[in-house]
């Protein structure tokens, strides 16, 4: 490819470094169908004739043919993806396929491979993500009115329903699905013809590649074209967020499927047994997607490190960017369908969710809250008063529910009879009607707004 300039071969172990067709031969359909819309192009043109494009067009189906079969002979000494593709096609058309190349360098031609793999991955995350979306929302209809305890730091707080609960998780994921949209709005400008940094002197038709290839439009400057990877950062960069709310998910799921919780159960598909306890259920599905997202955190780190002191415009160093992508987007689409079929299995045990909402005393707060409007109290007092009921209670081992009018008057002789009406847990969630409260028609107004969201 290079060697007029060189008197020799590369070393062996230059040869092993320098090579990445070992996992860039992924971008096999990206660099085929980049270079049937660059041979097009050229013949639209007038820079290659239709009978030499036309024999490029039929050789490159050829060799994907053969990469798709498995009988494609992959060789390190050729380096990468585009030469190996490039030497097979010159082994079946012969010298036309030594005029493809024209007007083009392999900066543009992997920056623009590599775009329509994350593109392409970016689609299939979106796929994932709405499937997710729709199970939680299934989960979150089906129970919208389970009373179940909502926590602050892992401690009862107030009372909260499994729709509610199901619903935030609707909103973290939709946030994942805009950022990931407003990513693939973003990287979808094409390279290709910026060729190595200059852009070339050929008559090029940028537009004409960047629409056979489906991209908004050609990149505006050839330096910025072949030495950004923006878009494998930002790419990474929802899929870390997106990966940070799954492992949140699944974090819940192992804690909720205990035997000291109770509040899911996870079906077989989505649970392991032990090879010497044979009661156990183990929730190893949302472990290891917990521990794999470590894996999708550790390759935005890499990738934003190998670009921070690269100078304009391409460097070598920029051949370690495929690897971490790569192995993150594996992680990503692999946890977000394995989310989503856990959810859409499982099963809430609403009992255990109710018994749970009414212990800790939970509706504390709807007690300060009857003392605020009833008594007319300053929140403070209302908190103060509260608080020693819930001494009071604790010290009886009962709940607030328990107390009798006389022991609540003991602590504040302006209470009535009329506090035991804000002290059940249903009444604590039907009464949080505010806008995104977890009273069941609010979660269900969401619920209805999502579904037309999501279409």
């Amino acid at each position: 490819m290079w060697g007029g300039r060189f008197a020799e071969g590369p070393d062996a172990i230059m040869e092993a470094i320098n090579a990445s067709i070992g996992f860039d031969r992924r971008l096999a359909p990206q660099d085929i169908a980049g270079s049937r819309a660059h041979a097009a192009m050229l013949a639209a043109t007038g820079i290659l004739s239709y009978s030499d494009a036309e024999m490029i067009r039929e050789g490159l189906l050829t060799v994907l043919s053969e990469i798709e079969t498995g009988s494609f002979a992959f060789s390190t000494a050729l380096e990468d993806i585009h030469m190996n593709v490039e030497a097979r096609l010159t082994e079946i058309i012969g010298d036309p396929a030594k005029r493809l190349h024209t007007g083009r360098s392999r900066n543009d031609q992997v920056a623009t491979d590599f775009r329509l793999w994350v593109r392409e991955q970016c689609d299939m995350a979106e796929d994932a993500l709405l499937a997710l979306m729709r199970a939680c929302l299934d989960q979150a209809e089906a129970g919208a009115d389970w009373v179940m305890p909502g926590f602050t730091h892992l401690q009862t707080a107030q009372p909260v329903t499994w729709g509610h609960h199901m619903m935030a998780y609707v909103e973290m994921f939709g946030r994942d699905l805009s950022r990931l949209r407003d990513a693939r709005t973003r990287m979808n400008e094409c390279p290709l013809g910026a060729a190595a940094l200059a852009g070339t002197s050929f008559p090029i038709d940028r537009q004409m590649t960047a629409e056979a290839l489906g991209f908004a439009a050609p990149c505006a400057n050839s330096l910025d074209a072949v030495s950004d990877r923006d878009f494998a950062l930002e790419y990474l960069a929802v899929a870390s967020i997106s990966a940070m709310h799954l492992s949140r998910l699944a974090e819940e799921l192992v804690i909720w499927s205990s035997a000291q919780f109770r509040f899911v159960r996870l079906s077989d598909r989505w649970s392991t047994g032990s090879s010497i306890m044979p009661q156990k259920r183990n929730p190893d599905a949302a472990e290891l997607l917990r521990a794999k997202l470590g894996r999708i955190f550790g390759a935005n780190v890499a990738l934003m490190t190998v670009m921070k002191g690269l100078p304009l415009a391409y460097s070598k160093d920029m051949q370690e960017d495929k690897e971490q992508v790569f192995d993150a987007a594996d992680n990503w689409l692999l946890a977000l369908r394995a989310m989503g079929g856990m959810v859409a299995d499982m099963t809430a045990n609403r009992d255990a969710l109710r018994a749970a909402a009414a212990s800790g005393f939970s509706t504390a707060t709807d007690l300060a809250d009857w003392l605020v409007r009833a008594l007319g109290l300053p929140f403070r007092e209302a908190h103060h008063v509260t608080g020693a009921l819930v001494a009071m209670a604790e010290a009886k081992a009962c709940d607030l529910a328990d107390l009798t009018l006389a022991d609540m008057q003991d602590v504040h002789d302006a209470i009535t009879e009329d506090v035991f009406g804000v002290l059940t847990v249903d009444a604590s969630v039907a009464s949080r009607v505010s806008y995104g409260g977890t009273a069941p028609k609010e979660v269900r107004r969401q619920a209805a707004r999502w579904r037309e969201v999501l279409g």
